[in-house]
């Protein structure tokens, strides 16, 4: 046990002892306690230095512009590889021929297949021009029936007008032996009532009687002749009936022949247009044999190999990597980051194999990493859970390294506001999110506003 009675307890005096002097008078502690309060007037000052917040993000290298992208070249067609022109690492200039192959559908297989179909073309055209050809004819014998039909009409007209006359003239005839008769009927009772008295012999009766019966027998041949006429009339009015009629026909005829040259050069034209479509196609067909570079670039890899193999439409055959492209980076950052990133908002970017010594906090002591500003923010989340971000050069004058290659690895790091250190850390304490930034012309652009 522990004897703690106040009898017991003895003071000890630090000077009495030799050993306890010569500790604490040794300047070393002196200059420790000196070291750690200066250490602390440090770090308290240091937490009134600045500080950039900023937002981080990994990607790789790409290139600004989707046509300045490594590519693949496809084929249009099905076919046989026949020739290779280039291979891996070669420089090829746009339209240069990567690949020669040859036909394999059987539809194709003609060697005079554009030939053919060009003497078909041109066949067909000249049915066209036939068929034009008996259109016109029909409309010039349609304008000569015409013609015929008016000349008809008129003749007819005329024999109308012929035989209207006629009956007039027989109708007067009619009526001038109508009157020789009551004459002779006159003459032949004066005689007959004479001869009675004696007064003439009868002889005299006899030819009265006589003159009587030829002008009763005149009269009957006048009235034959009368109704003669009057049938011609009608006649004359059913001959233009029967012209009307028959020129009708032939007329309608002649249209319903013309409209069945027309409807059969219209079908022949769509055969034209159709075998000049096939012909087109052909041709076209025929260039496709040849697969061309579309800009100009290097080989990256053939993605094909081998003579006689058959390829479907649509399968990779190399890959291009463009001659000339304007250098980006496409880095990733959280979703909870994103409204703090705009587009313009400034980055510091380097780049896997540069050496580099990065300080978050402080851009400006940072050394190998290079400026860029954001020229293009994804809207939709990508498959790994984060949005994408395009960072191109900021500063023409500060140029990213000739060297890079597409795809190879880069870091970012987006700069925020400039805070205090002791309020970023209270702020990651707290959870807060940082400040959002805003630009110089964003914010005059508000304050006008």
């Amino acid at each position: 046990m522990l004897n703690l009675s106040k009898e017991n307890n003895v003071l000890i005096t630090p000077g009495k002892y030799q050993s306890i002097t010569n500790v604490a008078r040794r300047p070393h502690y002196k200059l420790l306690n000196r070291i750690i309060i200066g250490f602390l007037l440090f770090s308290i000052g240091c937490l009134f230095l600045p500080w950039t917040q900023n937002v981080s993000g990994s990607g790789a290298v790409t290139t600004l512009k989707p046509d300045q992208r490594p590519q693949t070249v496809h084929n249009a067609i099905a076919g046989r590889i026949e020739k290779w022109f280039v291979q891996e690492g070669d420089f090829v200039k746009k339209g240069d021929t990567i690949l020669f192959i040859t036909e394999i559908k059987e539809d194709y297989l003609d060697p005079n297949l554009i030939g053919n179909t060009k003497q078909q073309v041109d066949a067909k055209k000249m049915a066209v021009e036939s068929y034009g050809d008996k259109v016109n004819s029909l409309d010039t014998q349609a304008a000569s029936l015409g013609t015929e039909r008016q000349l008809k009409l008129k003749q007819a007209q005329n024999k109308i007008k012929q035989a209207i006359l006629k009956i007039k003239s027989d109708s007067m005839d009619l009526q001038a032996v109508k009157t020789q008769l009551r004459i002779a009927q006159t003459q032949f009772d004066r005689s007959v009532a004479l001869n009675k008295e004696g007064l003439k012999p009868l002889t005299d009766v006899e030819q009265k009687r006589l003159k009587l019966q030829e002008s009763e027998a005149y009269i009957i041949t006048q009235e034959n002749k009368l109704l003669s006429s009057m049938n011609e009339l009608i006649n004359a009015r059913v001959e233009i009936n029967r012209i009307t009629a028959e020129y009708s026909e032939k007329i309608s005829k002649s249209k319903s022949d013309k409209f069945t040259a027309l409807s059969t050069q219209y079908d022949t034209e769509a055969q034209v247009n159709k075998l000049q479509n096939q012909y087109m196609n052909y041709s076209i067909r025929n260039g496709l044999y040849y697969i061309t570079a579309p800009q100009s670039g290097y080989i990256n890899r053939a993605l094909l190999a081998g003579l006689g193999e058959t390829i479907k439409e649509g399968t990779p055959i190399v890959s291009i990597m463009p001659e000339s492209y304007d250098i980006a980076v496409e880095t990733y950052v959280e979703p909870i980051d994103l409204p703090l990133i705009h587009r313009g908002a400034k980055v510091r970017v380097w780049f896997d194999g540069w050496p580099r010594i990065v300080f978050s906090g402080w851009p400006g002591l940072s050394y190998g990493t290079f400026g860029g500003k954001v020229v293009a923010i994804e809207n939709f989340i990508s498959a790994n859970g984060k949005y994408r971000i395009l960072v191109s050069p900021e500063n023409p004058n500060e140029k990213w390294p000739k060297e890079l290659s597409i795809g190879a690895g880069a870091q970012s790091i987006a700069l925020l506001e400039t805070v205090p250190i002791w309020y970023e850390i209270w702020r990651n304490l707290n959870g807060f999110p940082p400040n959002y930034y805003v630009g110089q012309k964003e914010a005059n652009g508000k304050d006008k506003k």
